[in-house]
């Protein structure tokens, strides 16, 4: 029996799989089985070996070929068991060695003429494969995105010809080139083309520096959107940590680069129409939705109340925790995501609200209704709440207004982003009970004016909580150890006073 080596993915958690093949005398109308409770994918994989064996002037022996993908009790899934498949053939045949194959893990799709294709899932593969002392065979495609797991045991041939050549010596495969990824902060346009709305850059500055949600409610074309383009561009370079998992994500699902990783923060915009699945991540491989794709990056929620309610319900536990789990029938699995959530609306239907000119007729009746639309709990969790007022269009071209570059205000976010990471080894937003009182240490005056203000804002616990947070980002950019009264009123003031006002 010859046994080869490879994985199936539950999230970005790898599970070990190994390939048994085996001839035995017999033969009967079919002669090929595959067993191990394979999806369709996976028993279609019998046609494409054929075929690339074909191609290659190989036959079958008249034997009866078992293939056996063990453990037997989990479910497998996709095309990257053809190359392993093929392999394990061709080393029951001896044609390749099973002795040097069974130190690789093997993942690629088989083309009918033997090329091998692209697959997803490499870079976590290549990770796990590193971890565990073992090399990885992959489609060339997927070779720089192995690399990028730290070791160079990596064959990446294109053919399968190219991996027979290899073991017999008469072809040496390279090791695949590593690109170095590029920080690429000019595609999202810079903070200084954004006239006016200062308070509104305020709010997505303070945003930045603490990873805080952030709801703005104004008429069309305030710049809600240009606003909300702008916050990756402000924030700091990402981790090699929060690259490598990041990347991972996209490599589960099939959304990565071949040439590089994904070393810019991700910015998310979802459609109004997206569904709880493309949102949440699922189908029948669990594959990660938008809220893992925005994962250490912004997801961006335009028209936030033409969301379906249900749809904007699957936030809120992530936005908790920093991970969102898939239940299906067959399975569950756990993301990362821990994302910033920046949400935008109109205030009514119409977005006139206020603007007698503008404004339909049943304002401000639909205003409410519009507003209710949002659940509660949902709010609760958005932690500034910013009016973005309309600009004036004789206001656009002001040429002295001295406005901050993104590059100014960047730096003033990753020095209060270093501070907190050195102090409580996590960002202000994720601080929570004792922590939080920790790093919050309120005197009798300032407990007594927050205490008065929640209670005349009609302020949850979770809310209380939030301004807190505020505050110490907000002390933070000022480089302030303590949280003042100042920190304090600037905080209270992006939270919402009572719902219907402004979408909360």
């Amino acid at each position: 029996m010859i046994s080869l080596n490879s994985l199936i993915f539950n999230g970005l958690e790898a599970t070990h799989i190994q390939v048994q093949i085996q001839m035995t005398a017999g033969m009967s109308e079919q002669n090929f089985f595959l067993i191990g409770l394979p999806d369709r994918a996976v028993k279609e994989s019998q046609m494409r070996v054929k075929n690339a064996l074909a191609s290659l002037n190989i036959s079958l022996p008249n034997k009866k070929l078992t293939i056996n993908l063990a453990p037997s009790d989990i479910e497998k899934s996709g095309s990257h068991f053809d190359l392993p498949i093929l392999c394990g053939i061709l080393c029951a045949m001896d044609i390749l060695p099973e002795a040097e194959l069974s130190k690789y893990i093997i993942m690629g799709e088989v083309g009918l003429n033997g090329s091998i294709q692209k697959t997803n899932g490499i870079l976590p593969a290549s990770v796990w494969a590193n971890k565990n002392g073992m090399g990885i065979i992959c489609p060339m495609g997927n070779g720089g995105e192995a690399r990028w797991a730290g070791h160079t045991n990596i064959l990446a041939p294109t053919h399968i010809l190219d991996l027979i050549n290899h073991f017999r010596g008469t072809q040496i495969l390279p090791v695949p080139d590593i690109i170095i990824p590029k920080h690429n902060i000019s595609a999202v346009g810079d903070l200084s083309e954004i006239h006016g709305q200062i308070a509104a850059k305020r709010a997505l500055e303070i945003a930045a520096a603490g990873g805080h949600a952030m709801l703005m409610v104004g008429p069309p074309g305030s710049g809600k959107t240009m606003l909300a383009s702008r916050l990756s561009g402000i924030l700091p370079e990402m981790t090699p940590n929060e690259i490598l998992e990041t990347s991972m994500i996209y490599s589960v699902a099939g959304q990565l680069n071949a040439q590089s990783l994904i070393s810019s923060r991700p910015f998310r915009a979802v459609h109004h129409t997206a569904s709880a699945v493309a949102l949440a991540g699922g189908g029948t491989d669990a594959k990660p939705g938008e809220i893992s794709l925005a994962h250490a990056g912004v997801l961006f929620l335009d028209e936030l109340p033409e969301f379906q309610r249900a749809t904007l319900e699957i936030l809120r536990q992530p936005m908790e925790t920093g991970k969102i789990m898939i239940s299906r029938a067959k399975k569950t699995t756990t993301y990362p995501a821990r994302f910033q959530l920046i949400a935008a609306m109109n205030p009514c239907p119409c977005g006139y609200l206020g603007n007698h000119l503008m404004e339909c007729s049943r304002a401000p009746r639909c205003a409410e209704a519009y507003q209710n639309k949002i659940s509660g709990p949902l709010l609760d969790r958005i932690d500034l709440h910013v009016d973005v007022d309309a600009v004036n269009p004789w206001e656009m071209k002001n040429d002295g207004e001295k406005t901050e570059t993104s590059a100014i205000v960047r730096a003033r976010v990753a020095l209060s982003r270093e501070k907190q990471i050195a102090r409580q080894g996590k960002m202000n937003a994720h601080l929570d009970g004792k922590e939080l009182d920790d790093v919050v240490a309120l005197n009798d005056e300032l407990t007594e004016f927050l205490n008065n203000a929640a209670e005349k804002m009609g302020m949850s616990a979770r809310g209380y909580q939030r301004i807190k947070r505020i505050a110490r980002t907000i002390a933070d950019l000022r480089g302030s150890d303590r949280v003042e009264l100042v920190d304090l009123t600037e905080a209270i003031s992006y939270r919402p006073i009572k719902r219907g006002k402004y979408g909360a």
